[in-house]
């Protein structure tokens, strides 16, 4: 038994707990700061240890505390205007702003910069560390979206794994495959079937990486699973007796950003939206 609860008033009263009115209760967002927040994400996701062309890391700053993080593949205009919409005080984005070029503050370049300072939003990249990481990666998470087991690194890309693989749970047909995959990334894959019609091992490296064919091959897969086109590695997976699924740039690097999302939702209490932004290819 409790004390019945009048306004602001305790009365004498006893009323058993179900008896209570349902009074409204604030839940106030998690903030943290986001000086620590960049801290995190730059020794979680070993951007210091990864040779990439991405600047990666912190590349325009923003707020100085943070309780919502969009996060979107490219650092496009529309991303900028949208984690803005969406009261997001930072945007964590697969394809940054900054390339290890110089470029200069005019025409589109100047519009997406001043629409992250007018809104006071900050801006992190992380490129192949996102596609490498053995936790929240886009590789790592591909392969878990279409079920493979007895996960392992194959290849080598700048000193790091190209990519995951294993094994089917059953055989399974390639277009059965590529059905699942299209099903599961809203996507239309283009499928080159130079290979076996029924298998059971695949590769994954996810975005462009149609390079990494050999490499495929040489690992012993009968099927890589990737991202983006392309006319010049057409001929290396016919002479290499290898199916290709692409997927889509696009579509295969939203599943990291998705998976970090949840980490920083699950570790910190941290507000999080993922902004869709599909260029179909």
């Amino acid at each position: 038994m409790i004390r019945k609860v009048t306004g602001q008033m305790v009365t004498g009263d006893e009323l058993p707990i179900h008896d209570l009115p349902n009074y409204p209760l604030t839940v106030f967002p998690t903030t943290m700061r986001t000086n620590e927040l960049v801290a995190y994400l730059n020794e979680y996701l070993a951007i210091a240890t990864i040779e990439d062309r991405s600047n990666n890391g912190l590349q325009v700053e923003g707020a100085a505390t943070v309780t919502k993080v969009a996060f979107a593949v490219d650092a496009c205009q529309s991303a900028f205007e949208a984690a803005r919409e969406a009261q997001a005080q930072l945007l964590i984005a697969h394809h940054g702003l900054f390339w290890s070029e110089v470029r200069l503050l005019t025409g589109p370049h100047f519009k997406r910069i001043k629409t992250l300072l007018d809104a006071n939003v900050g801006l992190y990249a992380v490129h192949l560390p996102l596609d490498h990481h053995a936790e929240v990666g886009n590789n790592i998470e591909l392969c878990r979206l279409i079920g493979l087991t007895d996960i392992q690194a194959w290849g080598q890309y700048k000193g790091q794994p190209a990519g995951y693989g294993g094994s089917l749970p059953q055989p399974i047909t390639l277009n059965q495959l590529a059905a699942k995959i299209d099903a599961l990334l809203n996507t239309q894959s283009r499928v080159l079937s130079f290979g076996p019609q029924v298998i059971d091992r695949v590769a994954v490296c996810s975005g462009g990486a149609s390079f990494l064919i050999p490499q495929v091959q040489a690992s012993g897969y009968n099927t890589y699973f990737s991202g983006e086109t392309s006319h010049s590695y057409y001929h290396d997976a016919k002479d290499y007796g290898l199916n290709v699924i692409y997927s889509g740039h696009y579509a295969t690097e939203t599943v990291g950003l998705k998976a970090l999302a949840r980490h920083l939702e699950s570790k910190f209490g941290l507000q999080t939206i993922f902004l869709d932004l599909p260029t179909g290819l």
